[in-house]
Order: C-alpha cells, then sequence, then structure tokens
C-alpha cells in the first residue's frame, strides 16, 4: 500500500526540477499525476523517463497565464475524475533588478508567475474540492517569503504574498476536509537556479553563481544546497491522509537557513 493510493494530483511545472520529483513521488505512492510545463515534446519525454504508463499525463501550458493553470486541474478531472492535490509548483526568480529600475513590465511578470498563478490554481481547485469536502493544495514558497535578499524585490514581494494567501485560504476551508500548506525550499542548485543565478548573484552584489551558491548555503545549518527529493518528500506528507489535521502551514526544507 502506497501513501498516495487512489489519489489524483496535478502539478505545475511538472517536467523538471522540483515539480519531476514531486511527480516521481507521487507516483512512488501509487498516485496518479498530470504534470505541466510549456513544452510538449519536453512533457512527452518527461513521461518517457517516467515510465508511468496510465498512471501519468502531461497537460501542455505556460503557467503564468490563467488558461493553462485553470486548464490543468480541468484536464485532470477529465483525464482522471477527480482531483485529490494539487501541487502550485511553477515559479521562480524572473528579474534581478533593485526595485527603483523594475519595469511595470517585468513586475507584472513575477505577479502572474508567482502569484497570479498560485491564486488561479487555488480558486479552481477549492471549486472542485468543496463540494467533495476534500482535497490537499500544496504551495511551492520560498524561504524568501519569509526572508528578503536585495535585487529579487518581485520574486519576494510575491512569496511573501503567496504565504498569506495560503494562510487565509486554510482558514476559509478548514472544516471542509481540505488542507492548504506551503513548502519554503531552500537554496536549490535546479535548472532553473543555474539559469538564472549568475544574474541574480550580481543583483545581489556577488562576483558569480559559485559565490551565489556559498552563500546561501554557509547561511544554513547543513551547510550545502538542498535537493528537490527531499522537498518532494515533504509534499508526499502534505498530500497523505497523515497531514489531515495540518493547514495554514509554513513547511521549511532549508537546512535550516530561516531563523523562525
Amino acid at each position: 500500500m502506497g501513501k498516495l493510493d487512489g489519489k489524483v494530483a496535478c502539478i505545475t511545472g511538472g517536467t523538471r526540477s522540483i515539480g519531476r520529483a514531486m511527480a516521481e513521488a507521487f507516483i512512488a505512492e501509487g498516485g496518479k499525476v498530470v504534470v505541466n510545463g510549456r513544452d510538449a515534446d519536453k512533457g512527452q519525454q518527461c513521461l518517457d523517463e517516467m515510465g508511468a504508463g496510465d498512471d501519468a499525463a502531461f497537460f501542455a501550458g505556460d503557467a503564468s497565464t490563467q488558461e493553462a493553470v485553470e486548464g490543468l486541474i480541468d484536464f485532470t478531472i477529465q483525464k482522471y475524475g477527480q482531483l485529490d492535490v494539487c501541487c502550485l509548483n511553477s515559479g521562480g526568480v524572473l528579474m534581478t533588478a533593485p526595485v527603483f529600475q523594475m519595469t511595470d513590465e517585468e513586475w507584472q511578470l513575477e505577479i502572474d508567475w508567482n502569484l497570479n498563478h498560485v491564486f488561479w490554481g487555488m480558486r479552481r481547485a477549492l471549486q472542485h474540492m468543496i463540494p467533495r469536502e476534500s482535497g490537499r493544495i500544496i504551495v511551492t514558497s520560498s524561504v524568501e517569503g519569509k526572508l528578503g535578499k536585495p535585487g529579487i524585490p518581485g520574486y519576494a514581494a510575491t512569496k511573501h504574498a503567496v504565504n498569506g494567501l495560503v494562510k487565509a485560504a486554510a482558514h476559509e476551508v478548514g472544516t471542509m476536509g481540505i488542507t492548504v500548506n506551503a513548502i519554503l525550499p531552500g537554496i536549490i542548485e535546479t535548472d532553473i537556479v543555474r539559469a538564472t543565478g549568475p544574474d541574480s548573484a550580481i543583483a545581489m552584489g556577488m562576483a558569480g553563481y559559485d559565490e551565489l551558491i556559498e552563500a546561501f548555503s554557509s547561511e544554513s545549518a547543513i551547510k550545502r544546497p538542498n535537493k528537490v527529493e527531499e522537498v518532494a518528500a515533504v509534499a508526499v506528507l502534505m498530500a497523505s491522509d497523515a497531514a489531515r489535521n495540518m493547514t495554514g502551514c509554513m513547511f521549511p526544507v532549508d537546512g535550516g537557513t530561516m531563523p523562525y
């Protein structure tokens, strides 16, 4: 018996990094998963590599758009007949610039990808979960939702807002058998971090990527980057029946980075 036998999950940004690790962990525990990504070819490659057969499907779409996020949830229900777990995982550092240099367009991109995507997905998922009086919503936030580094104001602001949204929604549906939680990863050397890290380092006044990883790691108790599998393990717990009375929580997977 797996922890997620009979459960159906959808994951935004599910073809790589944290989302991919979540998908693989859910399937290993007996769940069915629909993963989302922008590229159909990469989506099919992801399914082939996971080798889950009918227990996994792909939905193409840009998670910074309302159409894609809501479409993923609707597709999941059409494919498997139910939605038990909604993982709103897509997001990241889009723009690296101090506040006084950010344009309106750059600010809006951060809001759409990191915050609006969570709102759109949470709203649509709850519309399906509330009548069933059952469900799990898991949001990938960040330690920067409780901290805040220079040079990434859009990311820090949206992750703070996401944490507030999680807390508010949890109180709205707490008596309905639905939990809403956030996972707050620390630094992880994902492909996204490798791509944006050099610019982020410069925006934060560092020399380059290696210094960025060393600086973030040194803030933790474990003195190393975190791993996607460590985030996925917490997601499995949050999706399982064992976490039925854990809601409105911010679960750090940061090696002891946050001071509280």
